[in-house]
């Protein structure tokens, strides 16, 4: 499979809200991030991890708060969260969230290339 396919076949699925948007562009830059498109399992999205979370706080993705919350929240989100500062919930912190969305992210993207 051609990188550029997928991320072609990526750019292309519908996302409405902020999240999807957000989680498509996480999509992205997984498969851009591969130096082989052959094969595309988990293990390899995870690039050396063992969960997205791993991941997330292992610094493989965006590490500033600030940039997490802009990439998944809606304006109005993001203005009642005072830019990211405030963490998304008194559960989660961003990078928690961050690794929710890279979960999905991959799942994203083993859906379409089954599809290709």
């Amino acid at each position: 499979m051609i990188k550029q396919d997928i991320i072609k076949a990526l750019e292309s699925s519908k996302a409405r809200s902020a999240w999807s948007k957000g989680v498509k562009e996480y999509a992205i830059d997984l498969i851009d991030g591969l130096d082989d498109c052959v094969n595309i399992t988990k293990e390899k999205l995870l690039n050396g991890a063992r969960t997205w979370s791993e991941f997330s706080y292992g610094g493989c993705a965006l590490i500033y708060d600030a940039d997490i919350a802009e990439a998944l929240c809606t304006p109005s989100e993001l203005k009642s969260r005072q830019g990211g500062k405030w963490q998304p919930s008194k559960n989660e912190t961003w990078l928690d969230v961050q690794a929710r969305a890279l979960h999905q992210a991959s799942s994203l993207i083993l859906r379409t290339t089954k599809q290709i």
